[in-house]
């Protein structure tokens, strides 16, 4: 029985590119743009493998693969990207993912690490192995491992430009609640503002740069 493959990634001709690959080894089950699709979409097939950009609209993939591993998911996550730092891949590594490619190499390299996914070992790219290794031996950032997964939520639709009210009813929250959370964010990062919190985000890739929002003016409740 062919294994069943959920692809995530917002740029059209990558994912198609990556279909094709899947559909060599395996059933392609679903193709979403967006990580919250991305959650939604695995909780309705169950897929064995999801292969994901790292990051995307709506929610990042390493987001994305939190709250579905937090959920009891057995998918196995395979991230497929274009970014190099090592950091970043011991990052999606240690939140659970089984795999880590650069997308200029995925077609000598997207086969075998499904195989080995499939098989329950790791994969990480030729390119990049020594250099993952070694940040992956290397201290984690405290200040990451402290903020929790509603904190995660908020700090992602903050970075949205979402205000206050609007992440209070997204998330089903009170806004004291919502802005307790930020200042808690604030405290545990090390930050001062909704700018340094909107920073980090793009920084750590919790939302991509191309969604960063025009900051609002210096009237506007922040």
């Amino acid at each position: 029985m062919r294994p069943r493959i959920l692809l995530a990634d917002d740029h059209a001709m990558v994912a198609a590119g990556l279909g094709s690959l899947v559909a060599t080894v395996a059933d392609l089950v679903g193709q979403v743009n967006d990580g919250l699709q991305l959650v939604s979409e695995t909780r309705r097939l169950g897929p064995d493998v999801v292969i994901s950009d790292l990051t995307m609209p709506g929610m990042s993939g390493i987001d994305a693969m939190r709250e579905l591993k937090a959920e009891g998911t057995t998918a196995r996550f395979i991230f497929v990207t274009i970014h190099t730092e090592a950091h970043l891949a011991a990052q999606a590594l240690r939140a659970g993912a089984a795999g880590y490619l650069l997308k200029h190499s995925a077609g000598e390299e997207l086969i075998d690490a499904i195989r080995a996914v499939l098989d329950g070992r790791t994969y990480i790219t030729t390119l990049l192995t020594a250099a993952v290794v070694k940040a992956l031996t290397e201290q984690t950032d405290t200040r990451e491992q402290a903020i929790t997964g509603r904190q995660r939520d908020v700090l992602r639709l903050l970075a949205q430009g979402k205000r206050m009210k609007e992440i209070a009813d997204l998330l089903g929250l009170s806004a004291r609640t919502v802005e307790g959370h930020k200042y808690q964010l604030m405290q545990a990062l090390g930050l001062e503002s909704t700018a340094d919190l909107v920073r980090y985000a793009i920084e750590h890739h919790i939302v991509p740069k191309e969604l960063n929002p025009p900051r609002p003016s210096p009237r506007a409740k922040t």
